[in-house]
């Protein structure tokens, strides 16, 4: 019987080498990361439904946390499912729900994280992304989101949805949105979906191009992502394809640059980058390349 008991060992170590590898995205699933603002004829909904398993099978979860977990009065907020669900409905998911608290000891129970083991997609709201980090960081919630892309789903979501994905916490401190790196250690982390990386939003149109200079400079291993809005990247384990509208910065520290360019560059939609090698593989119709 003990020859058994080496083969077994034997198959499960072949298994795990033939796992794929990755530094930067997850071994499965996929990541949508929107740059925040309309979405509205972008494709970027569409191709989150379609990798969700689409508008009659996807399971998906809306994660509105982000947008307060207090009320204007200081009371705490209260979303309703409805509203929060509605835009899904209309474009013909079956199934969705919402999920959300402002408690993490709540966030860390088996009841509530219960919804998520049956999700294709989780979709996180804009708003503030320390208002995620707040309610479900070190839960077990935070672990089943993890799980989501294990099975091979998908996770998205705009602006602070979308810098909730990074490893650094770009703009997470409470007093505002224009501190890029906040004080807080609490607020210096998020979910890490997608590794090594440090996520702004809303560069366009909020003229935050140079923004995440500091960050990259001050922890140099991160790969710096500036999303405008209406854009997105989609990513399958170290690449992403930029779609969308707009252009995305690429904050990349072993590039050289020259003393009078930018220390970033501009990718398009269509263009599909290599995170693992820092290789720009494809370029859109049309597209170069370029500091902005």
């Amino acid at each position: 019987m003990r020859w058994i008991g080496v083969l077994l060992l034997a198959v499960v170590a072949i298994a795990a080498m033939a796992q794929p590898v990755t530094e930067y995205g997850p071994a499965k699933g996929t990541l949508i990361i929107a740059g925040g603002g309309s979405l509205e004829g972008t494709g970027i909904l569409e191709a989150f439904i379609a990798h969700a398993g689409g508008a009659e099978q996807a399971r998906i979860i809306v994660v509105p946390t982000a947008a307060g977990n207090k009320a204007a009065d200081g009371t705490v907020r209260v979303y309703t499912e409805d509203d929060v669900v509605a835009a899904w409905k209309k474009r013909g998911v079956r199934h969705v729900r919402m999920l959300h608290t402002h408690d993490p000891k709540v966030a860390d129970t088996e009841e509530f994280a219960a919804p998520l083991r049956e999700a294709t997609g989780v979709w996180f709201d804009g708003g503030r992304q320390w208002n995620i980090v707040d309610s479900y960081a070190k839960t077990l919630t935070f672990r089943e989101f993890h799980k989501v892309l294990e099975r091979g789903g998908v996770i998205a979501g705009t602006s602070a949805g979308a810098t909730i994905q990074g490893d650094y916490l770009v703009r997470g401190a409470v007093a505002g949105s224009n501190i890029v790196m906040t004080p807080e250690p609490e607020h210096e982390h998020g979910f890490a979906f997608l590794r090594r990386s440090a996520i702004d939003q809303h560069i366009n149109t909020r003229n935050r191009w140079d923004d995440i200079i500091p960050v990259i400079r001050k922890y140099p291993n991160l790969l710096g992502l500036g999303l405008s809005e209406g854009t997105a990247i989609i990513v399958t384990g170290d690449r992403f394809e930029v779609t969308g509208l707009w252009k995305v910065a690429v904050h990349d520290n072993t590039r050289l640059y020259q003393p009078w360019e930018k220390p970033y560059y501009v990718l398009s939609p269509g263009d599909v980058y290599n995170m693992k090698t820092r290789q720009i593989e494809k370029l859109g119709i049309g597209t170069t390349p370029r500091n902005k």
